[in-house]
């Protein structure tokens, strides 16, 4: 039996049904950590099934907690996700962004100490780059980390950090030597979040609910072990982890987004169908019909270019400064889908709060203004045009 007829057999007999047609996004599903629960017992079994696979980093290798799973059987995998729209059964930025600089960046006995844990689910991780004052020009950040024996005592603050309330671990990247150019400074640092001196504050959003934080860091005691790469030589480091980044951002904005429980299942089309309606077997609105048909089409040829890049990296090439032009176009693509869809609501689109909206419609616009931080996070989509003329067309600054 080939791969794919065993998988397709293991996913029907394993995969619970109440988890089908719920979506695989690189931000939906369970993101694991100490302290975080499973949403439901069937999100626990699906885990617990793919983990003794090793289908949680199916790609990573065996000897990390990995499935050490080939690139053309993992294509199948998504693609048998994709199909039944099953969730990951693990998601989150230790297997999206600092699993595979570990992979490529750390030492053996750092390897040995976070992959397996990220693999099984047990840590969460959350990203230590911006700073109130440090933003798209994150080479001028002043967070300090002060050489102290085998520790670096860490002070500084941290915000726009994604999930840091109930992250395990945050990667860092701290000033180490403060005489030194901007960006030759700069260390590539893995702080763990219950060390003495770290605390949190969650960011409220306009759309009413917000994953960001910000991360205060005084005199935390951080062992030198914990350096990624080597002292100083962090921003080569974090350029690396970028390009995975704008890549998760990119493909997950693709599918739609972050989006609230109210949307499971939600497409343009049928809300189209439902809103405005059919007339000789096509929309009423020929404007409207011609603008869904440019979007899809932009869509799927996205959706394609995604993932034959994805495929590139897991046969060993690193992402390249194409992952800037993924965040752009991704970024623009789920904000024009939002934009769509509150049209397509009219007055309904406007709910906030109570009668007559309904829960769907207050989803709706919440999530269109949650997409207009798309082309502000992961790098602001002006900062990644630079990049794209600079790295990709070969344009002088």
């Amino acid at each position: 039996m080939d791969f794919r007829a065993e998988l397709s057999a293991w996913l029907d007999d394993n995969a619970p049904r109440s988890l089908w047609d719920t979506g695989t996004t690189p931000f939906q599903g369970y993101w694991g950590g100490a302290g975080e629960p499973f949403e439901t017992d069937d999100q626990r079994l699906w885990f617990e099934r793919c983990l003794a696979r090793g289908w949680t980093a199916p790609t990573w290798p065996r000897q990390y907690g990995g499935g050490g799973m080939p690139t053309e059987d993992y294509r199948i995998f998504s693609e048998e996700l994709a199909r039944r729209g099953l969730p990951r059964p693990l998601v989150g930025f230790g297997l999206a962004m600092i699993g595979p600089i570990l992979l490529s960046e750390a030492s053996d006995a750092l390897k040995e100490f976070h992959l397996p844990r990220i693999a099984r689910g047990e840590i969460r991780w959350c990203q230590g780059y911006s700073e109130p004052g440090a933003g798209s020009d994150l080479a001028s950040l002043q967070a300090r980390a002060e050489r102290d024996g085998d520790h670096y005592v860490v002070s500084g603050q941290k915000i726009w950090t994604s999930h840091a309330d109930t992250a395990d671990w945050i990667f860092c990247l701290v000033r180490t030597d403060p005489d030194a150019p901007e960006r030759s400074g700069i260390t590539f640092l893995l702080i763990d979040m219950s060390s003495p001196g770290v605390t949190t504050r969650p960011i409220q959003l306009i759309s009413g609910s917000s994953p960001f934080c910000e991360v205060f860091l005084e005199d935390v005691r951080v062992p030198v072990d914990q350096v990624v790469g080597r002292e100083n030589d962090g921003w080569r480091v974090a350029k690396a982890l970028l390009q995975h980044e704008r890549g998760m951002v990119g493909e997950s904005v693709a599918a739609g987004g972050a989006r609230a429980a109210e949307l499971t299942g939600y497409t343009l089309r049928a809300h189209a169908l439902e809103t405005i309606g059919l007339r000789d077997g096509r929309l009423t609105d020929p404007l409207l019909r011609d603008e869904l048909a440019r979007f899809e089409m932009t869509e799927s040829a996205f959706r394609q270019t995604i993932r034959r890049a994805n495929e590139r990296v897991r046969v060993g090439a690193p992402p390249g400064p194409e992952s800037s032009i993924f965040k752009v176009a991704g970024a623009d693509l789920n904000q024009h889908r939002w934009e769509l869809a509150v049209r397509m609501a009219g007055l309904d689109g406007l709910g906030w709060e109570g009668a007559p909206y309904s829960e769907r419609d207050r989803a709706l616009t919440r999530q269109w203004l949650r997409s207009r931080g798309n082309s502000i996070e992961g790098g602001t989509n002006e900062i990644q045009r630079n990049i794209i003329a600079r790295r990709v067309l070969g344009m002088p600054r």
